[in-house]
C-alpha cells in the first residue's frame, strides 16, 4: 500500500466463509457506505463487483482496497475473482489476504465489539483504512498455480514425515534393536533404505536373520544394496548382533507387522515418485514468472529450482517488502523478546506467526546453502556451539535469517550472487 492516496480510496472488508461473503465498504473517515451479504460463488462475486463499481462511479474514489482473511481455501476464489475482474480494473483494485492473527489482535482495540460476520467485515475494512496492511496484494492465477504446486509438495513431504514417524513403532516391535541403534553403529544410513526395506519385509522374524548362514546373509545384503557396501561382512555382523539383542514376539505378530511395514514402504515409494512429478511441474511453471528474480535465487549455491520456486511463490515481487526485516516477519523468522526492567531472558522462542510455507522453504534452502557456501557453514556451526538445547533447529533458523538478508539484497538490486560477491570485495 505504498504511495497510496488514502483519502481517495474505498476500503472493502469481506468476511469469507464456505457459504457466504459478508461485505462492508467504508471511506477514510469510517463512514459505512455499503453493507450486504452474498453467496460465496461466481454470481455472488459478480454482484460484489457490480455494487462496488456502481459506488465508485457515483463517487470520487479512485482506488478500491479489498481486505480478506486467509481462511483455509475459501478465500481463494473470491480473491482471484476480484483481482482479475475486468469491470474493477479502471479502479486499480488491490486485494489483500490477511493473516487472521493480525486482525485478531487488531480486534482487541475495539473494546466490547460483538463477534458477528458484519462486524468482522467492518473490522477488515478498518484494518486496511488505518494502513496496517504490510503484505503484498493478491498476485493472480499464475502465482496461484505455482503456489498450489509448491504447497502441495510440502504437503507430500509432511505426509512422508508422518509415515516415517508411524513406521518407527512397527519397526521397533519387529526388530527392536535396529530401530534404536545410533548413527555410527547402524548398518545402514537409515531404516528407510532399500536394504533396510529388504531386511524388514523379506524376513518374517529376527530369528531368521540370526540363524542365516553368514555367507548367505552377505549375499542377501549385496543383492539388496546392489553391491553398494564396501564392507558387507561388517554389515552382516552388525545385523546379526542387533537381531540377537532384539526382543522376541509371539510368532502370530510377525506377519501383521511385516505387512504393515511393507505397506509403509510402498507409501513412501509412492510419495517419492509424486514429489519428483510435482518438482517437474514446478520447474515448468516457474519459467514464465519473475524470470530475473528466479535467476537471482538460482545463482545462490545450494538453491535449486524447487527452493527458488517455493520462496518466490510466497513472496512474489520483492517490491512488496520494504526491507529484509519485513520478509523475516512475514515468514515468522523473528524472535519474541522477553524483557522486563533490567531482566533480559536468554531463551526466546521463534514467532512462527507468519507464512509457514515461506518459512519451510527458507529453512530448507538455508540447510542446503550451508553445505555449499563456507561462510554459511561457519555461521551455522558457530550458532550450533552457542547453546546446549535445540542446537540444530536454532542454528538453522538463524542461518535462515542470515540467508534472508542475502536474498533481499540480490532481489532488490537485481543481481546474481557471484556478481554481488565480486562487487562487495572490490
Amino acid at each position: 500500500m505504498k504511495n497510496l492516496d488514502v483519502l481517495s480510496a474505498l476500503f472493502v472488508g469481506i468476511d469469507v466463509s464456505a457459504a457466504s461473503n459478508v461485505v462492508c465498504a467504508i471511506d477514510f473517515h469510517s463512514n459505512k457506505l455499503l453493507a450486504f451479504s452474498v453467496s460465496n460463488n461466481h454470481p455472488g462475486a459478480a454482484e460484489i463487483a457490480e455494487r462496488i463499481c456502481a459506488l465508485m462511479d457515483s463517487s470520487s474514489f479512485k482506488t478500491v482496497i479489498f481486505a480478506l482473511e486467509s481462511t483455509s481455501f475459501y478465500n481463494i476464489h473470491i480473491a482471484n475473482f476480484l483481482a482479475s475482474d475486468q469491470s474493477l480494473m479502471p479502479f486499480n483494485p488491490f486485494v489483500y489476504c490477511l493473516n487472521p492473527k493480525m486482525t485478531a489482535n487488531y480486534r482487541k482495540s475495539f473494546i466490547g465489539m460483538d463477534k458477528t460476520d458484519p462486524k468482522d467485515a467492518f473490522l477488515l475494512a478498518d484494518f486496511a483504512r488505518v494502513g496496517r496492511i504490510n503484505t503484498h496484494p493478491w498476485r493472480g492465477s499464475q502465482f496461484l498455480a505455482l503456489q498450489r504446486l509448491t504447497r502441495h509438495r510440502l504437503h507430500i513431504v509432511e505426509a512422508m514425515s508422518r509415515e516415517k514417524a508411524y513406521m518407527v513403532s512397527n519397526i521397533f516391535l519387529k526388530f527392536s534393536e535396529l530401530s534404536v541403534l545410533k548413527e555410527d553403529q547402524h548398518p545402514f544410513t537409515s531404516n528407510y533404505t532399500a536394504t533396510a526395506e529388504a531386511v524388514l519385509t523379506e524376513m518374517l522374524t529376527v530369528d531368521e536373520l540370526v540363524n542365516m548362514h553368514v555367507e548367505e546373509l552377505i549375499s542377501f545384503i549385496c543383492n539388496a544394496s546392489r553391491n553398494r557396501f564396501h564392507d558387507p561382512e561388517k554389515v552382516a555382523a552388525i545385523l546379526q548382533k542387533a537381531a540377537r539383542d532384539s526382543y522376541r514376539l509371539d510368532r502370530c505378530l510377525y506377519e501383521p507387522l511385516t505387512i504393515s511395514i511393507a505397506s509403509s514402504f510402498n507409501l513412501l515409494s509412492a510419495y517419492q515418485a509424486e514429489i519428483k512429478s510435482i518438482e517437474k511441474a514446478i520447474e515448468k511453471t516457474i519459467r514464465g514468472l519473475n524470470h530475473s528474480e528466479y535467476q537471482c535465487l538460482l545463482s545462490i549455491p545450494g538453491i535449486g529450482p524447487v527452493y527458488s520456486s517455493g520462496i518466490l511463490a510466497e513472496i512474489g515481487s520483492i517490491s512488496a517488502f520494504h526491507s529484509q526485516d519485513a520478509i523475516a516477519k512475514y515468514a515468522g523468522l523473528v524472535w519474541k523478546q522477553n524483557q522486563s526492567g533490567n531482566f533480559q531472558a536468554e531463551d526466546t522462542s521463534l514467532s512462527k506467526a507468519g507464512n509457514r510455507y515461506l518459512r519451510y522453504y527458507l529453512i530448507e534452502a538455508a540447510n542446503s546453502v550451508r553445505h555449499h557456501i563456507p561462510e554459511y557453514n561457519h555461521f551455522y556451526h558457530k550458532k550450533l556451539a552457542e547453546v546446549k538445547t535445540h542446537q540444530h533447529k536454532r542454528a538453522l533458523a538463524l542461518t535462515s535469517r542470515k540467508l534472508i538478508r542475502l536474498i533481499y539484497g540480490l532481489l532488490d538490486k537485481n543481481q546474481l550472487y557471484s556478481q554481488m560477491r565480486v562487487v562487495s570485495t572490490t
